[in-house]
């Protein structure tokens, strides 16, 4: 009689326990899986020092969106040295996306402060992202948002400061960035939009490709009239 009594006791007790070893089990199991991914996205940053990258995480996602909608898709892009970019190009996206990138390690802690102080106000207008924290973010995680992947990100920054000069970081993200519907880069950018090589680039047209970079499936370069002016204020401001 007691251990009829007994039994549905000890079979929920067992049924819990198994259920919190399964758990365990998942969660252990699930940053095993997180800690690989890290440390291959990690690794990956090492080769490329040398290598460009043929692909990336928003490249994919885009490829993905197209097929899943059944909407046409053609991607232009092509690596090009940084020494075929023009000048005026290159000073307009750091004046735009981060003006202290030359002197910051990966962070711009004084962004950060203005941007939370932003959110507490209810005001934020801009990002604090650094041009280093969006070259790990269209490498390896595409546009989308999530606490997991701004952690991830938070972690991979100082190994690209680390690994990577800012001359490089520069160049892979200014030749893998998003400036349109399937075009990808400096080069893609310039000659979709104005029909030339991102050499030729003048400095008005290099404010507006700038000016797009923070929606560019919807902006276009002939509208940033009032952003574009800004930008090559920043330029002066910056001896540029």
């Amino acid at each position: 009689m007691a251990a009829t009594i007994c039994s549905p006791a000890k079979n929920r007790f067992w049924k819990e326990r198994l259920g919190s070893v399964r758990i365990r089990s998942l969660l252990v199991g699930l940053a095993v899986c997180l800690a690989l991914a890290w440390t291959i996205a990690a690794v990956t940053l090492l080769p490329l020092r040398w290598i460009d990258p043929p692909t990336t995480a928003v490249h994919a996602q885009r490829r993905l969106q197209a097929f899943v909608h059944g909407t046409s898709y053609h991607e232009r892009y092509r690596f090009i040295p940084l020494t075929e970019i023009s000048p005026e190009l290159q000073h307009a996206v750091v004046a735009a996306e981060d003006a202290r990138f030359y002197q910051h390690n990966g962070f711009d802690w004084h962004e950060i402060q203005i941007a939370a102080e932003d959110d507490l106000e209810g005001t934020r207008s801009r990002g604090a992202s650094t041009i280093t924290q969006q070259l790990i973010k269209n490498l390896f995680f595409g546009t989308g948002r999530s606490v997991l992947r701004k952690g991830a990100e938070f972690t991979l920054v100082p190994v690209a400061e680390l690994v990577l000069s800012k001359q490089r970081i520069l160049e892979l993200y200014i030749n893998i960035v998003e400036w349109g519907p399937g075009i990808y880069g400096a080069d893609a950018a310039a000659r979709y939009h104005y029909q030339i090589s991102a050499r030729n680039l003048t400095r008005d047209q290099s404010a507006r490709l700038a000016a797009i970079l923070p929606s560019p499936l919807r902006r276009r370069p002939a509208r940033m009239n009032r952003y574009s002016t800004l930008i090559q204020d920043r330029m002066r401001q910056m001896d540029w």
